[in-house]
């Protein structure tokens, strides 16, 4: 039986009330773990918040850097995106809450870890696999598959028994989920697929019906595949998502509704806002375009579905993440320069890309001339093309 427990806390209604189910079931103490990835929720005050619900501590740990430099930023350099639309930003912040959640278990003597993932969705596989990869030793607790709590009310009436502190209603049309990447949203009026998300959801995107009718522009800046500068001024890389976030957000940029499939097996819907994630996937691509050799762009490409997969599945501490990274990684050594994205309306153009490292020649591919001497003589082609299709033309011709 768990003596003391980690349990990974927002200070919302469920960690709330399993923060306070697990001292009742348990007769364990609980340390209250806050990851700071970029919800924007109101932290202050959490500490006091949790150990008015029963927590023998709270800590709180600032990962906003951690996250975007270690996993949204090799996400990206992969060119990672599940099933053709999802960024993963739920499936990227994970990893390194789980590892930091490890860390402070470990730091103060606790004997198991507990986290507020449902039984049907993937995140209970995220945290679990992550911390079967850190800390096997220590004992994983997942209420939502052991109380017989069923539903928000069930978990309203409990904290109104036990005078939990918190600030829920009954009423709410869906769930949210936020970090520095995105918003997710998914759940009760989302789950009929035919039904339109509500105009006034959004939070980090503006209507593009409604957006500025001035396009926008913006020169995002490339080292190695990371970004490291937004129209020549060199940020932090929380500081760049969190300004490309503004940017295309503020043109309705980044928003995807799409049917899922789960890790578990079921299909899911979910409506997600990424602006400054999906700027910076274009913005990759058009520098890697100018940059990166054909077949080492070819084969990068054959990976990325796999890579997001991989991720998606919590499979982030895995021996096969780690290979994968290493291919990314060393595909991306020449991937530095600029790209211009035009904003406008819920769109974005690649209006331009430069880099000093370009393997793009305007001389060899002008139309205007033959191009350096006996660098790329037309005339070659004819061989070329004859011996490229001796395998389609009929056997006996």
């Amino acid at each position: 039986m768990a003596k003391r427990v980690c349990l990974a806390y927002s200070g919302g209604l469920d960690t709330s009330v399993i923060l306070r189910w697990l001292i009742e079931s348990y007769g364990c103490e609980v340390v209250a773990y806050c990851a700071d990835v970029g919800q924007e929720e109101e932290l202050l005050g959490l500490p006091e918040k949790a150990k008015a619900s029963g927590a023998v501590d709270c800590v709180i740990r600032d990962l906003r850097e951690e996250f975007v430099s270690e996993f949204v930023f090799p996400a990206l350099q992969a060119n990672a995106i599940y099933e053709g639309s999802y960024l993963l930003g739920t499936a990227l912040a994970r990893p390194v809450i789980a590892r930091h959640q490890v860390q402070v278990a470990r730091e103060l003597g606790c004997d198991a870890l507990a986290h507020g993932a449902t039984g049907k969705g993937n995140d209970q596989v995220r945290f679990e696999l992550a911390f079967r990869a850190l800390a096997p030793e220590l004992q994983v607790i997942a209420p939502w598959r052991e109380w017989d709590l069923r539903s928000r009310s069930d978990c309203m009436a409990y904290a109104q028994k036990f005078e939990i502190p918190i600030t829920a209603s009954i009423e709410k049309p869906y769930s949210m989920d936020r970090n520095l990447m995105h918003i997710s949203f998914e759940g009760g009026i989302l789950e009929d697929p035919w039904r339109a998300p509500d105009a006034a959801m959004f939070v980090m995107t503006a209507n593009p019906e409604q957006a500025p009718d001035q396009a926008a522009e913006v020169v995002v800046g490339f080292e190695r595949g990371a970004p490291v500068s937004l129209d020549g001024e060199r940020l932090s890389p929380a500081q760049i998502l969190q300004r490309a976030n503004r940017l295309a957000g503020a043109h309705g940029v980044g928003r995807v509704d799409m049917v899922e499939n789960r890790m578990v097996g079921l299909k899911s819907r979910g409506v997600y806002e990424t602006p400054g994630g999906t700027l910076l996937h274009a913005a990759h691509r058009a520098v890697e375009s100018i940059t990166l050799d054909r077949e080492v762009m070819h084969e990068r490409d054959r990976l990325a579905p796999r890579i997001a997969e991989v991720i998606y599945n919590g499979l982030w501490f895995s021996p096969e993440m780690a290979m994968l990274q290493a291919a990314v990684t060393a595909s991306q050594a020449n991937v530095s320069g600029e790209a211009r994205i035009r904003l406008y309306k819920g769109g974005l153009q690649v209006t331009g890309r430069r880099s000093p490292v370009s393997l793009y020649s305007q001389a060899r591919a002008s139309f205007e001339d033959e191009g350096p001497a006996d660098d790329y003589v037309q005339s070659d082609a004819s061989g070329f093309i004859r011996l490229q299709g001796l395998r389609l033309q009929p056997r006996d011709a």
